[in-house]
């Protein structure tokens, strides 16, 4: 038992900031409470391998539980935050209890963002949780068995369309899967259909995909998504979609299959605060992550609007980790009566995968693409994953679907009514 006259510190969130955090308290005397809807820690860079079955669930993933096992000043609580009262220091749960707190870590990530028109979520899933990639995985996979079934050449050409929106890492890095399961994966297995027939079109607004690493190498991404096959479409936004396809400008497309990628929205609970918010919705926290009025409460993650030498600190899993570590060292000092340091995010570099053999990487004045970037990403992708089973089974799945061209997770699971559930949920 952990006793309760010791500082209590909820974590809301599983995530990299969260379990960063809670793991670099290990040796303090405080106890703490970590909140989650899930019980597992997601290594979320990988989650579109899972949606093109290239990867299963339990690759990615490992029970929170399991992961905290031997770190004897934390409780695991699976739940869904309702509520916040920061004047309380008070969370609500949905189960009707509640927790209170001395200190508290907001790190619940974020959500897809629509701009506007939160309609069109039912038509075109995005992907954050392994629930997302589940889904995803299985839209994908049935499109392919809807074309080989329908003799309308007109329809199976819609569900043989394919469209990423959004130019981003998780767009490039699924319109490039998509494009070699098409071309390589699928070869042989269809008799009235070619799958190497499908159009895969990756869609950015912007004037060009990978907005956050240099032009050149932006460029070269783009003529590694073409040489595998993929269409890039940039400069025009899509106005509307719905079950029948999307219009780009004044054109549209009928397509069966559309993915959303192209923004993220701050996790509601950040409302809760009442605190001044950005435009995304994350938390323009004071320069130790905490929040303003509010000194014990600190926000990290993608919830955090962060601000150093001029440009925001991006939302990618390096920063969360060190928002995580840095808020672990800020509460220290509280207990400590000390002041808590400013955060400082160290750029360790950005780096993305376009599909086989194809990637960039940008590390300072180092710049690399095709071969060797692909060989640098999956060696930095093994190295990060937590647990060697992780480590091990990724390297396995992803050797043997390099010799092979082969993706072991190609189960399509689920029914329509669960779909049409969840896309209710959603609404």
């Amino acid at each position: 038992m952990i006793s309760n006259q010791l500082p209590h510190i909820v974590v809301i969130g599983g995530g990299f900031a969260g379990l960063w955090a809670t793991r670099a308290l290990a040796a303090s005397p405080v106890r703490i409470t970590l909140v989650d809807r899930c019980n597992h820690h997601l290594f979320q860079p990988l989650l579109y391998q899972v949606a093109t079955a290239g990867l299963s669930s339990p690759d990615i993933a490992a029970p929170l539980r399991h992961i905290l096992r031997k770190q004897s000043n934390v409780e695991v609580r699976l739940a869904e935050v309702g509520d916040i009262d920061a004047t309380a220091k008070r969370i609500s749960l949905d189960d009707g209890s509640h927790l209170d707190f001395d200190y508290l870590l907001l790190a619940s990530g974020a959500t897809h963002a629509y701009f506007g028109h939160d309609e069109w979520a039912r038509h075109a899933p995005g992907l954050k949780t392994l629930d997302d990639a589940l889904q995803l995985r299985r839209h994908l996979l049935l499109a392919f068995e809807r074309a080989e079934a329908e003799p309308d050449p007109v329809k199976r050409a819609a569900w043989l369309n394919f469209a990423i929106v959004g130019g981003g890492p998780t767009g490039v890095e699924l319109a490039g899967t998509l494009a070699e399961i098409a071309r390589h994966t699928l070869v042989n297995e269809f008799r009235n259909i070619n799958p190497s027939d499908a159009r895969v079109r990756l869609i950015e607004a912007g004037p060009r995909v990978l907005a956050s690493f240099p032009e050149d190498l932006s460029e070269k991404a783009r003529r590694q998504l073409e040489k595998l096959g993929v269409e890039v479409s940039t400069g025009a936004a899509v106005t509307d979609i719905d079950d029948s396809g999307y219009r780009l400008g004044d054109e549209f497309i009928a397509a069966r299959t559309v993915v959303w990628a192209a923004g993220v929205a701050a996790s509601p609970l950040a409302k809760s605060l009442g605190v001044p918010l950005d435009r995304a919705g994350r938390v323009l926290v004071q320069a130790d992550l905490s929040v303003p009025g509010y000194p014990r409460i600190f926000v990290a993650g993608d919830l955090a609007s962060v601000q150093q030498d001029g440009k925001p600190v991006p939302g990618v899993a390096p920063a969360a980790k060190q928002m995580g570590r840095h808020v672990a060292n800020a509460i220290r000092a509280r207990l400590d009566n000390r002041s808590a340091p400013t955060f400082r995010y160290k750029d360790y570099g950005n780096l993305a995968t376009i599909g086989r053999m194809a990637a960039i990487v940008h590390f300072g004045k180092l710049k690399l693409s095709g071969l060797l970037a692909w060989w640098f990403w999956l060696a930095a992708h093994v190295f990060f994953l937590i647990g060697f089973r992780n480590r091990l089974v990724v390297l396995l799945n992803w050797a043997w679907a390099y010799w092979s061209y082969q993706r072991g997770a190609r189960i399509i699971l689920g029914s329509d009514a669960d779909n049409q559930q969840r896309s209710t949920r959603q609404e």
